[in-house]
């Protein structure tokens, strides 16, 4: 019997997020398994690992808004924008004081145009930039737009200082580190960092590795593993007939009662509280369309 549900991961320093998912899927036995949001290497925290059906759900997870604390080092430049890259610039921050590091910090918060790192995942013709990073090519990054929800000054040590950011998908850390060093003159990178939380996910209830591990090995992962719906909270719930349920397994078309949400779309539940799918408005035609099926196919009558 498959696995259907989300870790909350405390992922440890020095893995990526792929290594968690094959450890994830190594001890479960579940073969269905991804991730909803990946972590640098260097950084730690929380990792929403789904399994089962729940991979299904990935993408919700992955757009969910982040929350972050990182250590910025200022006067000090990499070429990864973090503390694993080579130095490319030093800069003085002496003069530098609260005053003025809190003034940069605020001039970020709100939506803006980030350009990412050159040493990251994302690809340009099919290659991870990173890949064309360490073959010396510097390949053109088109800014994307982010958004800073909210940036706290936590601590400043000069010329240390420490952030909690919570923003929109797609942000890096990494980028805005470098960002406000440019920002104050000085020059700046990501020295640590440390996910806090990821959607409805929390790191006060994230579980390590070797939790994970003696979960499955002993029998008690159930309590680790958190229902599928976790991830899809935010979406309007609506329950289903059987008759219903029959046609969402097939992929057929559903005309629902009104409930008055604007929302283009809900989850399902059967008539036993099963989340079945994650259906789809579909204006033109007046119904709903199963977007992501949860339950399984039936034959037809």
């Amino acid at each position: 019997m498959g696995i259907d549900g989300i870790l909350n991961v405390n992922k440890p320093q020095g893995k990526t997020s792929f290594q968690v998912v094959s450890f994830v899927r190594k001890v479960s036995g579940e073969r269905r398994v991804g991730h909803g949001g990946t972590l640098d290497p260097e950084a730690t925290g929380v990792l929403p690992v789904c399994l089962g059906r729940a991979t299904r759900l990935v993408e919700f997870l992955a757009e969910a808004g982040k929350t972050y604390r990182g250590e910025i080092e200022l006067g000090v430049s990499t070429d990864t924008y973090d503390a694993t890259g080579n130095v490319v610039g030093r800069g003085d921050a002496t003069a530098l004081t609260r005053a003025n590091v809190e003034a940069a910090v605020a001039s970020f918060v709100g939506v803006v145009e980030q350009v990412p790192p050159l040493y990251s995942a994302l690809k340009h013709k099919g290659v991870p930039l990173y890949r064309w990073a360490r073959a010396g090519v510097e390949v053109p990054r088109r800014p994307r737009r982010v958004e800073f929800f909210r940036i706290d000054l936590l601590q400043w040590l000069p010329p240390l200082l420490t952030l909690e950011v919570e923003c929109s998908k797609g942000t890096y850390i990494r980028s805005l580190a470098h960002d406000i060093g440019d920002r104050l003159g000085c020059g700046a990178h990501l020295k640590g960092l440390v996910r806090l939380r990821s959607g409805p996910f929390e790191i006060a209830t994230a579980v390590t590795m070797p939790q994970i591990e003696e979960g499955f090995k002993g029998g008690t992962w159930a309590g680790l593993v958190h229902p599928m719906d976790v991830a899809v909270l935010h979406l309007p719930a609506v329950t289903v007939s059987n008759e219903c349920e029959g046609a969402i397994a097939n992929g057929r078309r559903l005309v629902l009662a009104d409930d008055g949400s604007s929302a283009a779309r809900r989850r399902a539940y059967s008539q036993d509280g099963r989340l079945i799918a994650i259906l789809r408005y579909d204006p033109a035609a007046c119904c709903w369309w199963p977007d992501k099926v949860l339950t399984e196919r039936r034959a037809s009558a």
